[in-house]
C-alpha cells in the first residue's frame, strides 16, 4: 500500500555529502521506486531563526518555509527523521526546526487550564534514524538513548505521532562495508514505507 512520506534530513551542513544525506537519499530512492509519495525537507537549507520566547512560539505566524514544512507534515502519513548525534543530542538546527514547526494550533491545541493539549498530528507514524561515532549498543545501554527517547516521547508522541520506531547506526567512521549495509537497510525500509 502506497504511503505519503516526509523525510526530514536533519544534518546541519547545508552543503550535503555526509552519511546522513546518503541514508536519506537511499530511503527516498527506494520509497519512490516502490511508488510511495515522498517529500523531503533538508532542514539546514531552510535558514530558520531560533525562537527567543514563549510568545514567538505561541503567536508568531507560520509563514514561508515554516508554513511549507507544516503543510508537508500535515500531508504525510509517515515521517523519517535522519540526523547525527551531536553532543549527545540532535543538532541545534533540527531542534530549532521542531520548535518553529510544531506550534500550538498545528501540532497541539492551545493550552487549557489544568488540561493537557490535544494531539493534532495523531494518525501518523515516524522513524528516527541516528548516526553516531560510538557503538549504538553503548549509546543504548550506557546513555540509555536519552536524546532519542526525548524526541520520541516529548516531541513526536506529545503531538500524537505514533508508533515511533528507531534505527541507531553506530561506528559510522571509516567502515565502508558497514555503511553499505546500512544504506541497503534504509533502502529496504524505504521500499516498505516504514
Amino acid at each position: 500500500m502506497s504511503q505519503r512520506i516526509a523525510i526530514l534530513q536533519g544534518h546541519p551542513d547545508p552543503a550535503g555529502g555526509h552519511f546522513c544525506h546518503a541514508l536519506a537519499s537511499a530511503y527516498e530512492r527506494a520509497a519512490r521506486e516502490a511508488e510511495h509519495e515522498v517529500r523531503r525537507i533538508d532542514v539546514a537549507r531552510l535558514g530558520l531563526p531560533l525562537l527567543r520566547n514563549a510568545q514567538e512560539w505561541e503567536w508568531k505566524p507560520a509563514s514561508g518555509p515554516i508554513g511549507d514544512a507544516q503543510q508537508t507534515l500535515a500531508w504525510c502519513q509517515h515521517q523519517v527523521i535522519v540526523f547525527p548525534l551531536w553532543l549527545g543530542d540532535m543538532p541545534a538546527v533540527l531542534k530549532g526546526f521542531f520548535e518553529q514547526v510544531l506550534r500550538p494550533g498545528f501540532a497541539i491545541s492551545g493550552s487549557r487550564a489544568g488540561r493537557l493539549p490535544k494531539k493534532l498530528l495523531a494518525g501518523r507514524s515516524a522513524r528516527i534514524v541516528v548516526t553516531m561515532g560510538m557503538p549504538a549498543l553503548f549509546y543504548s545501554a550506557y546513555y540509555r538513548a536519552h536524546s532519542v527517547k526525548s524526541l520520541k516521547r516529548n516531541i513526536l508522541e506529545f503531538c500524537g505521532i505514533a508508533p515511533v520506531r528507531t534505527t541507531l547506526i553506530g561506528m559510522v567512521e571509516g567502515r565502508k562495508q558497514a555503511r553499505e549495509d546500512w544504506l541497503m537497510q534504509l533502502s529496504v525500509l524505504g521500499t516498505q514505507g516504514r
